[in-house]
C-alpha cells in the first residue's frame, strides 16, 4: 500500500511540476511542443518520492490535448494539439472554451517486502498510475 501510494504521489508530482513550469505567461502552450524545460521538471519530480528513480514515466507520457466535459462530466477529447477547437460544442457546451489537460503517467517495479504477496501471486510485477492536470 506505502509503494502504490508513492507511485501515485509521484504521478501527482509530476503533473503539477508540468503546471508549474510550463503555465505561465511566456510560455506558449502546448507544454509538450513548445514547454523547453517541461521533461526535466516531471523527472525531477516523479523522482522525488521515496522510491527515487525506481519510478519511471510510462512510455508515450506526458501526453497532452485538448478537453472538454460532457454531460456525464467525463473528460471528453475534442481536439489535436495542432488545432485547437473554439469551444466545446462537440459536447453540447458551445459557450465553453476547451482545456488544454496534461496526463502523467508512471510506472514502479513491484516487491513485496515478505516474499510472496497477494498482488505477486496474481500476477502484478508493477505499479502503474496516470494524474491529469489542466493546464490551461
Amino acid at each position: 500500500m506505502y509503494q502504490r501510494m508513492e507511485v501515485e504521489n509521484a504521478a501527482e508530482a509530476g503533473a503539477q511540476a508540468a503546471w508549474k513550469t510550463c503555465n505561465d505567461q511566456s510560455t506558449m502552450l502546448p507544454a509538450t511542443e513548445n514547454c523547453a524545460n517541461l521533461s526535466t521538471a516531471i523527472m525531477a519530480a516523479i523522482h522525488n518520492t521515496s522510491l527515487g528513480t525506481a519510478i519511471t514515466l510510462t512510455s508515450g507520457s506526458p501526453t497532452e490535448g485538448y478537453y472538454c466535459v460532457n454531460a456525464s462530466n467525463t473528460l471528453q477529447a475534442v481536439g489535436s494539439l495542432s488545432s485547437k477547437p473554439t469551444d466545446c460544442s462537440s459536447v453540447g457546451k458551445a459557450s465553453v472554451s476547451p482545456g488544454d489537460y496534461i496526463q502523467v503517467s508512471v510506472t514502479c517495479p513491484y516487491a513485496p517486502l515478505f516474499g510472496i504477496s497477494l498482488m505477486t501471486a496474481s500476477g502484478i510485477t508493477s505499479i502503474n498510475m496516470t494524474t491529469w492536470m489542466r493546464l490551461a
